[in-house]
């Protein structure tokens, strides 16, 4: 079984998709979104030791060149997160899939499935299709939260035992994407053709972050552009205004976008008659 870094896993969870879910995080991703929320999923630990000396609690220590983390010290004070200069963690687990789900199935009778996200999770598609399969086995719903750029239909096997994906699309211009994460958005986009026209699109987010991008106008042609594969499976749209809790200190003076500019959007939606949106 393929082994990943697990960053973290929430027991019980409403808000990575439908109902009561366990979601599990795991490290690493491909794109550096500007307003990313949760920075210290991105990289890989290079085991530089910046953070063995900043820890209060002493919970981090250094052995054969490797920084070392003793979970029953730490306060989670999140000192190490923050003054990481690679964006990363030394607070992971390196589990299996069969590990990962003997944490999961203690909340069965309490949760209606599982959702993995990132950083991002499609980074490691073999360990989804053995946690998938094992969580399918015992009546468990299956979503992924990605950010599109590896193309689901590479594999098969992984879309068997996927219920659906929960995808963003960080801006619908390509150049403005790039300019946002640093990565086309071509990818993006056919993924959630691909997954429309499956029924395995589950919800599709966008953060509105106006000083970054033309937040209208991406929700307009990405409404354009999604309205058949929404008429065909209907999915869930979401418009979540840009927050600066977790961002890096150069982009916390964002605009925060009022109620009233997400409430323009979604009118924007609802006259090409979408019905599912939410506003968080």
């Amino acid at each position: 079984m393929e082994k990943v870094l697990v960053n973290k896993i929430i027991p019980f969870s409403s808000v990575d998709g439908p109902g009561n879910r366990t979601a599990v995080f795991l490290q690493g991703c491909n794109i550096r979104c500007k307003y990313c929320h949760n920075p210290e999923t991105r990289g890989m630990c290079v085991n530089c030791g910046v953070c063995v000396s900043n820890c209060p609690a002493g919970a981090l220590s250094m052995k054969d060149g490797n920084v070392v983390w003793d979970e029953r010290l730490c306060c989670q004070c999140d000192t190490c997160i923050h003054i990481c200069p690679y964006d990363s963690t030394p607070r992971t687990h390196l589990w299996d899939a069969a590990q990962v789900y003997e944490r999961v199935k203690k909340q069965i009778p309490y949760i209606r499935g599982i959702s993995v996200s990132g950083g991002e999770c499609m980074l490691h598609p073999q360990f989804l299709t053995e946690l998938f399969s094992m969580a399918r086995a015992d009546g468990l719903g299956t979503l992924i939260d990605s950010n599109g750029t590896i193309a689901f239909d590479s594999y098969p096997d992984l879309m068997k035992v996927t219920d659906g994906v929960m995808l963003d699309i960080k801006a619908f211009d390509e150049q403005q994407c790039i300019h946002v994460t640093g990565h086309t958005n071509r990818t993006v986009l056919e993924n959630a053709v691909y997954l429309g026209k499956n029924g395995k699109l589950e919800e599709v987010r966008f953060v509105i972050a106006p000083d970054l991008y033309d937040t209208k106008n991406s929700v307009t042609q990405a409404g354009r552009f999604l309205k058949p594969y929404y008429d065909m499976h209907p999915f869930l749209m979401k418009l979540i205004a840009f927050r600066p809790m977790g961002v890096r200190p150069e982009f916390k003076n964002l605009t925060v976008p009022s109620r009233r500019y997400l409430e323009e959007l979604e009118e924007i939606l609802r006259q090409m008659d979408y019905e599912k949106i939410i506003l968080i």
